[in-house]
């Protein structure tokens, strides 16, 4: 049985073949969107590739409820899907481009952030974005700039 067939097993769940396509489409494209793994999926030729809209979205729900896939939300961008999980990772994003990139938490620990005030909750994570430019966005607007 393939790697991916195996992590559904021991997640409980069947190693169907719209969920491989899934994890397959997403090795190597961290912070894709729906979208993006539907495309890849299709030119992939497979027969998951006959997925539905809906289907798609029945399987990220799925692989995300395990965690065998972590879900991204960044304000401004469509949800964003990554295999990167069980580590206090966050997120730097372009408001240019709006390319997404991960960064490690120097804490290491989670929450890695404490609030003013917890409010009476029990706090095991702090998921945090940093917005700016990338570099390229700045060196074209650099560019636009000059004379």
């Amino acid at each position: 049985m393939d790697e991916a067939g195996e992590l559904l097993k021991r997640k409980g769940l069947r190693s169907t073949s719209q969920r491989r396509a899934v994890l397959a489409a997403l090795r190597g494209f961290p912070h894709s969107t729906a979208a993006e793994i539907e495309a890849r999926i299709a030119a992939a030729g497979e027969s998951a590739g006959r997925m539905s809209r809906q289907g798609l979205y029945n399987v990220l729900d799925d692989l995300t409820g395990v965690q065998l896939i972590r879900c991204i939300e960044p304000a401004g961008s469509p949800t964003r899907y990554e295999l990167r999980v069980g580590d206090n990772h966050h997120h730097l994003a372009c408001r240019g481009c709006g390319a997404i990139e991960d960064v490690d938490c120097v804490v290491g620990t989670a929450p890695c952030l404490d609030p003013a005030e917890d409010k009476g909750f029990a706090i095991d994570e702090a998921e945090i974005t940093w917005w700016g430019l990338c570099a390229e966005c700045r060196r074209k607007e650099a560019d636009v700039r000059q004379p």
